[in-house]
């Protein structure tokens, strides 16, 4: 494993990163959740990241309990605040009080005293900024959060919440949008605004949700106990899935597979490597439904690929990728 700063701060992140998303708590059984973070430690893996609102909060409680033993130091323990975690009306957001009373519950759940890196999980356009950031201000100053981050926010957002960060004094350090060969739309504005204030990226699916896994061939159905399988008709689906499962699109990945095997890599390994490239990416998150994923796509630290390759890769998805710097994921 590799490890990189996180943006200008002093906190150094593994170049990938175990995620929970969808598979804690959902779709894998608690033994083998515990069994994958395990594997994740094995292999180098530092960084965790989770959320209040996966599996209704049973993500956080799992990744707590797997965690339990682990030296609270040698790792780098992430979640987020905004979605809903409940049925009252302050149960969501970035109020003051969603925020303090969210930390609060995700400390017991994640079994420790602290957060490396506290995400608004999006933007809250109900709730000023100065409510927001003070909010966290006073988690950083109780020593509960050491930084602050914030996930698929605009450009222009980062910048009013990077202006805040800097009176309030709090470590503003981390952007987590979702990034992958297919999916760019960062490049144009998140990106340089990020630099402007010293923040990294940790990236969220860097395989497209599946879709650079390789299992998806055209003209073919689609492969029982795949993540598209599993998820067809949700909103899920529709939004972040469906939309890559179109001919074109898997016959370009069709064609990304020989440049892969030239390369000595699975197509999955070449989609982190590829996102990693990316001097402004600091982690790639992976999930993984199974040990063995982690072992195989851990092998994509560190790999360099040379100035063809990518070359190759972006002339072929020039036609399929997205850049539209107005999408969100």
């Amino acid at each position: 494993m590799k490890y990189r700063r996180l943006g200008k701060s002093g906190l150094s992140v593994s170049e990938i990163a175990l995620g929970n998303w969808i598979t804690h708590g959902a779709q894998v059984d608690d033994t083998t959740a515990q069994a994958c973070v395990h594997a994740a430690l094995d292999a180098g893996i530092t960084t965790f990241d989770t959320a209040d609102v996966y599996s209704e909060t049973r993500a956080e409680a799992i990744l707590g309990e797997s965690l339990k033993g682990i030296r609270r130091e040698s790792i780098e323990l992430c979640t987020k605040v905004f979605h809903p975690t409940g049925t009252g009306k302050n149960d969501r957001g970035l109020s003051r009080k969603h925020i303090m009373e969210a930390c609060h519950a995700s400390l017991r759940r994640l079994q420790t005293d602290y957060i490396d890196v506290y995400y608004a999980h999006r933007f809250d356009p109900t709730t000023s900024l100065e409510e927001t950031f003070l909010a966290f201000s006073d988690l950083v100053r109780q020593g509960k959060i050491l930084y602050v981050g914030v996930s698929e926010w605009t450009a222009e957002q980062i910048k009013l919440g990077a202006a805040l960060a800097k009176e309030y004094r709090v470590p503003f350090v981390a952007s987590q949008p979702q990034y992958s060969m297919l999916w760019r739309v960062i490049e144009a504005e998140v990106i340089p605004a990020c630099e402007r204030e010293g923040i990294g990226q940790i990236v969220w699916s860097p395989l497209a949700q599946g879709i650079l896994s390789g299992k998806y061939i055209p003209n073919k159905p689609i492969p029982e106990g795949s993540r598209a399988a599993s998820t067809a008709g949700s909103p899920f689906f529709d939004k972040l899935v469906g939309q890559w499962l179109q001919k074109e699109v898997l016959q370009v990945i069709e064609r990304i597979k020989p440049i892969a095997q030239e390369a000595g890599l699975t197509l999955p390994q070449l989609a982190v490597a590829w996102v990693l490239q990316n001097q402004h990416v600091s982690s790639a998150i992976i999930g993984a439904s199974n040990p063995e994923q982690i072992k195989e796509n851990v092998k994509a630290a560190g790999v360099k690929l040379d100035t063809q390759v990518m070359q190759q890769i972006n002339h072929l998805l020039a036609g399929v990728a997205e850049f539209d710097p107005k999408k969100t994921g």
